[in-house]
């Protein structure tokens, strides 16, 4: 009986420019150099997997994997070739399976960061794949959200100690073996070092090291663990899976950091944390509104919250309604930018730091004015009552960061410098602007060079005064950081 074809598969065949001939002599030689030189893949074969949605074994799935990513520059896994060995669904809407089960969160991790890591030692810029579209990834995870409803607080979705995951992962190390409370320590004290790059730095120099690390807790995740170190594996690999995806997009690779974020919220529910779950996809709503998705955005930090629901610290709830107000500030919505940006205020008062888990730590005193001050910028380009509150809490936010928050204290910078132009005030302006370039220039942040781009439009206005014209073309002439390439 002829099976369906495989259409995934026959639309990027098509796209590498291969014949079926030369697909089967590269994964006879890539499979030999893999350790497995008795696969003897022909040309009929491949006919097969593409027209009759034949499914090869292992290791041909992931054989296939790696050279379609290669060839096409960007992260290909077996589930985008159709050889998930789950049913095929063409049209991306259409809702998948949710939640992920335990094998296919850990599947994704280290197949993802795998052809990530991959893509990076052979100087791939790995952008060539699209963001999914905001309604998309809520009416997914509002299926997971129904479902993780009923999962009890802090009760790991993990199989019983020595269930395994039936056949052991493709990627699974032979010599895959348990790890200790030690070992577990010192990985979360590895994310609180990354973090503290990321925030000082930015994400340039050190996601590939991240990236690395989470692939290398995926494999740890195989082994058969206790219960109490797979859920600090897991919280680990949420974690991990988070700041890739922000040190992501702040080199601009964001297709790559939607990945992260999404599996960054799987792998926070494997842990029983819903609140970092919702983090995470808070992380994808601020990203959507940097590119200018805002009612995308908006959308998400909804499901975000509902997420969390009471479960949030108000701390958590703070920082979920700043990315909610920034949405409705890009929209021109004044009155419920403004009333939200109260209920920030209003949580934030209610927070007792001492209930509050390390990965909410960012959002101090000084990250609330920040994001105030971002807030009420944007929101100045609608409505120019908004000026003088961005400049109040942009100053308040510059006096309050701590040392190691560079680019931070740059996103200030520009926020203030903006202010100030829209205000009429282009020696002021100047001033800062100038700060901020010197400052960007220090991190390895694509972010801050694109809002940096955002302000020297606003000087556009001011091209008669000398200072503001030599520094849109110093500014124009900066060439941004080094590229996602080397991210």
């Amino acid at each position: 009986m002829r099976r369906e074809r495989n259409t995934k598969l026959v639309e990027l065949f098509a796209l590498t420019g291969w014949s079926k001939g030369e697909l089967a002599r590269l994964v006879n030689r890539r499979a030999a150099g893999m350790g497995h030189p008795q696969l003897a893949t022909d040309t009929s074969r491949v006919r097969r997997w593409l027209e009759d949605g034949e499914c090869p074994r292992d290791p041909v799935p992931r054989v296939l994997a790696a050279l379609f990513t290669e060839r096409l520059g960007r992260v290909i896994t077996s589930e985008d070739l159709g050889l998930s060995g789950r049913p095929r669904h063409h049209v991306q809407a259409v809702p998948e399976e949710l939640p992920w089960s335990t094998k296919r969160t850990v599947d994704a991790l280290t197949e993802f960061t795998g052809m990530d890591l991959m893509l990076n030692r052979r100087g791939f810029v790995g952008t060539g794949f699209a963001l999914v579209a905001g309604p998309v990834l809520v009416t997914n995870f509002d299926r997971w959200l129904g479902a993780a409803d009923h999962m009890p607080a802090a009760q790991p979705a993990l199989p019983p100690r020595g269930a395994g995951f039936g056949a052991r992962a493709a990627y699974a190390p032979i010599d895959a073996i348990p790890v200790g409370t030690e070992e577990v320590a010192a990985l979360e004290h590895a994310v609180t070092v990354f973090r503290a790059w990321d925030a000082n730095r930015g994400g340039g120099l050190q996601r590939k090291a991240v990236v690395g690390q989470l692939n290398e807790v995926g494999n740890l995740l195989v082994a058969d663990n206790p219960a109490q170190v797979r859920q600090r594996l897991w919280a680990v690999a949420a974690n991990l899976s988070v700041l890739a995806g922000w040190m992501s997009h702040d080199v601009g690779l964001n297709p790559t950091a939607q990945n992260y974020f999404v599996i960054g919220a799987h792998a926070a529910r494997e842990a029983g944390d819903l609140p970092r779950a919702a983090e995470a996809l808070s992380r994808a709503a601020r990203q959507m509104v940097h590119l200018g998705r805002a009612r995308d955005a908006l959308a998400l930090i909804d499901l975000a919250q509902r997420t969390a629901g009471d479960r949030a610290t108000a701390t958590t709830r703070a920082m979920f309604h700043t990315i909610e107000a920034w949405a409705q500030a890009s929209l021109g919505l004044s009155a419920d930018c403004r009333r939200t940006l109260g209920k920030a205020e209003q949580e934030f008062m209610r927070a007792q730091p001492q209930d509050d888990p390390d990965w909410i730590g960012f959002f101090d005193s000084a990250d609330l004015h920040g994001m105030q001050a971002l807030v009420y910028r944007t929101l100045a380009d609608t409505d120019p009552t908004a000026v003088r509150p961005a400049q109040e809490h942009a100053q308040k936010a510059m006096e309050l960061r701590a040392q190691g928050h560079q680019r931070s204290q740059t996103f200030d910078l520009i926020s203030l410098a903006s202010a100030y132009l829209i205000d009429g005030q282009p020696d002021a302006g100047a001033q800062y602007a100038r700060l901020a370039l010197t400052s960007t220039r220090e991190v390895t942040s694509h972010r801050t060079w694109d809002r940096l781009g955002e302000m020297q439009k606003l000087a556009g206005r001011y091209q008669d005064v000398p200072e503001v014209k030599a520094l849109r073309e110093e500014i124009a002439d900066g060439g941004g950081p080094v590229g996602p390439t080397t991210a």
